[in-house]
């Protein structure tokens, strides 16, 4: 069982008192297998649970802290510029650009050059493309991009890179994340394309078990939480619907 100081929204299983379902593995391993791994088994729990409309989105740190820093964010202000991202999946890209410049102190020209990137998704498609991209010139987005280049061969060889998206607005405002983020988010089945909400997400934080540790011992890290609450409504209401749609048949 888990807290979080938030706004609840109880139709919609969000509670600020909350269980949760977490896979995480620590230690050494080659390069984004774990990963790859964390998504192969949330994909693997999803269609376990009967739902098959959704996606996986992923980005990663270093990608959002190179393209910032590209874009002439300063340094001291890429927590809260992240945090602004990180509403896209709320917000259309005009309200957080608002909140960018007239909240957050950004330059207008700043934010103009973040908005040719945020609202980029797509697949490995997307990774060479930006690999190509003069943005790939900054060091910490290359190092991201080569690692996600390695995650979407390894997601191609689990079979399940159709449920993955690469989508630079996924930001996480989580401060521990080192690397990969991902989320996993529903879609109506009666409306295609149609988000119902995030089930799932994490990422990969290879330096949150040193800071407990007292001679700050790192640990390599990468996992999921799957938010049960969520899940027990999304099934809820799904067996309401076919218990409806029953009832409509026999009459």
């Amino acid at each position: 069982k888990v807290y979080r100081r938030d706004n609840p929204a109880m139709t919609r299983g969000r509670y600020r008192e909350f269980y949760q379902c977490d896979f995480d593995i620590a230690g050494q391993y080659d390069s984004m297998l774990p990963d790859v791994e964390c998504v192969r088994i949330l994909a693997e729990i999803l269609r376990d649970l009967g739902f098959n409309n959704f996606s996986i989105k992923v980005n990663h740190r270093d990608i959002l802290n190179g393209m910032f820093e590209y874009c002439g964010v300063p340094a001291d202000s890429f927590k809260t510029i992240c945090s602004a991202v990180d509403k896209l999946d709320k917000l259309p890209w005009e309200d957080v650009r608002k909140e960018m410049v007239l909240e957050k102190g950004l330059a207008e020209e700043v934010a103009d050059r973040i908005s040719q990137f945020v609202n980029k998704k797509g697949g490995r498609e997307l990774v060479a493309a930006l690999l190509s991209d003069d943005l790939a010139t900054n060091a910490s987005v290359k190092r991201g991009l080569d690692e996600m280049q390695l995650f979407f061969d390894y997601c191609n060889l689990y079979g399940i890179a159709s449920k993955v998206s690469f989508d630079l607005s996924l930001a996480r405002g989580l401060d521990y994340y080192t690397g990969i983020i991902f989320e996993a988010v529903l879609t109506d089945e009666n409306q295609p394309g149609e988000s119902v909400g995030s089930v799932a997400a994490g990422g990969r934080y290879d330096n949150l078990v040193g800071m407990f540790d007292a001679k700050g011992r790192a640990v390599p890290c990468v996992g999921i939480s799957v938010g049960v609450e969520r899940i027990f409504t999304l099934l809820e209401a799904r067996a309401l619907t076919e218990q409806t749609k029953l009832r409509t048949n026999e009459t």
